[in-house]
C-alpha cells in the first residue's frame, strides 16, 4: 500500500496540470472570439421629444486589425430630413455630405483601432419615443460594417452580439413644444424664367406651352383674330384705288 505521503505531490501534478490546461482553453477562447464590445452609439443628453437644435454625438468602434475607418453613412430615421442636419465636428479632414436617406461623413483614414466619433446638430427632433439611425461603417481596405439592426431583426453573429442600429431614447416632449415648419425644399423648375426669354434664349421642355403664347399673339386684344382688321384694310385700300382711277378715267374722257 502506497504512503500518503508519497500520493500528495502526484495529486498536486494533477491539479497543475489541470490548471495549465483551463488557462490554454481561456487563451484560444479568447483569441477566437470576436471584439465582444465593438458597438456603433449615438448620445444627446437630456433630450426630449420636439427639442431644437440639439446636438447628437455619434462613435463607431473599429472592428479592424488592419485598416481604418475612412467613411461613415448614418440613415436617418423618419421626422428627420438631410437638410435639417448641420454638420458640428468629427474626425480631420473630414467632411459631411447629404445623401437621398442620410448623410455621410468621410475623409482621410484613422489609424488602425482608432474609432470614429463626429457631431451633429439636428434642427428639431421629431415627437417618438426612440429613434434608430442605421449606420454603415467602411474601411479604408474596402471592409463594411452595418450597424442597422433593429430590436425585433437583432440577430447573433456566432460571437454573442449582433450588429445593433444605435438608438436615442427620448424624453415626452416639453409642456407646448410644438412642430415647427418643415425644413424648405427647392422644387425643380418646370419652366425657363422671363429673363431668359427677353434675353432671346429658347425655353427648354415641352413644345406644347412653348406653342400657347404664340397663339395668343395673333389674336387682338378683343380676342379678335389679327387677320381679319388686316384684311378690312386691305379691302379699303383697294375699293380707294378702284374710284381714283375711275375719276382720272372720268377726267381724261372730258
Amino acid at each position: 500500500m502506497q504512503h500518503p505521503t508519497l500520493a500528495l505531490p502526484r495529486s498536486l501534478r494533477r491539479v497543475g496540470a489541470l490548471g495549465g490546461l483551463t488557462a490554454a482553453v481561456f487563451a484560444v477562447a479568447v483569441a477566437t472570439a470576436g471584439p465582444a464590445a465593438a458597438h456603433a452609439d449615438v448620445e444627446a443628453e437630456g433630450a426630449r421629444a420636439l427639442d431644437q437644435n440639439v446636438a447628437l454625438t455619434f462613435s463607431a468602434e473599429s472592428e479592424s486589425a488592419s485598416a481604418g475607418i475612412s467613411k461613415l453613412e448614418v440613415i436617418l430615421p423618419k421626422g428627420i430630413a438631410p437638410g435639417d442636419i448641420t454638420y458640428k465636428e468629427g474626425p480631420d479632414g473630414w467632411k459631411l455630405t447629404p445623401t437621398d436617406r442620410g448623410y455621410t461623413v468621410s475623409g482621410p483614414k484613422l489609424d488602425v483601432g482608432e474609432d470614429a466619433e463626429h457631431v451633429v446638430t439636428v434642427r428639431q427632433l421629431p415627437d417618438a419615443k426612440s429613434l434608430a439611425f442605421k449606420t454603415v461603417q467602411s474601411y479604408s481596405d474596402g471592409k463594411v460594417d452595418r450597424w442597422i439592426e433593429l430590436d425585433e431583426e437583432e440577430t447573433s453573429d456566432g460571437h454573442g452580439h449582433g450588429h445593433p442600429a444605435p438608438r436615442l431614447d427620448l424624453k415626452p416632449a416639453a409642456p407646448g413644444a410644438k412642430p415647427v415648419a418643415p425644413t424648405p425644399t427647392e422644387e425643380p423648375t418646370l419652366s425657363a424664367p422671363p429673363s431668359d426669354t427677353a434675353a432671346g434664349e429658347p425655353k427648354t421642355g415641352a413644345s406644347t406651352p412653348a406653342a400657347e403664347p404664340a397663339a395668343n399673339d395673333a389674336e387682338g386684344d378683343d380676342g379678335m383674330p389679327i387677320g381679319v382688321p388686316i384684311g378690312i384694310a386691305a379691302s379699303v385700300l383697294v375699293l380707294g384705288g378702284g374710284a381714283w382711277w375711275l375719276r382720272s378715267r372720268r377726267s381724261g374722257s372730258a
